[in-house]
């Protein structure tokens, strides 16, 4: 079974992170302890968190993995390690913001929401389902490749 993760409001980087590599992370900046514990109980997922006192609830500790690094960098290259997580086989299929599966989009439909030049230059487009955001290849993307494979020594 696939993992699936809930973030604490303490790891906003990493949960943008492991959603550019096609991990399910939810996360809620505002979320309680007992919500989080709750949604993590009920829905199946991992908290990565920093807090100790979060990992000590008994409701938590099959279910929570601590994450000692301060910096996104070595979080994520803890996590990716932790859960022989393959940075290369989801990347850029979920949304940054609202976590869902993104979807190609016909060229078409993009041509009033995306800048004139990304319009003329490009035809792959996807968006989210949900927050309605639209994607496509540019040079953010190349960079945060580049970032990956910098953070996770990757070639």
């Amino acid at each position: 079974m696939k993992n699936i993760f809930i973030a604490d409001a303490m790891l906003g980087k990493l949960a943008k992170w492991m959603r550019i590599i096609g991990c399910d992370v939810e996360y809620f900046p505002e979320i309680s302890d007992n919500e989080i514990s709750e949604r993590a109980y009920h829905s199946g997922r991992i908290i990565l968190t920093r807090d100790t006192m979060l990992i000590r609830r008994k409701i938590n500790r099959e279910n929570s993995f601590f994450v000692k690094y301060d910096h996104y960098q070595d979080q994520l290259k803890q996590v990716v390690k932790a859960f022989s997580i393959d940075p290369k086989e989801n990347l850029f299929t979920l949304c940054l913001l609202c976590n869902k599966k993104l979807i190609y989009i016909d060229k078409i439909s993009v041509a009033d929401s995306v800048p004139e030049y990304v319009y003329c230059t490009l035809d792959n487009f996807k968006t989210c389902p949900s927050c309605k955001r639209f994607y496509w290849n540019a040079t953010h993307k190349n960079n945060m490749v580049e970032q990956l494979k910098k953070i996770l020594e990757l070639n």
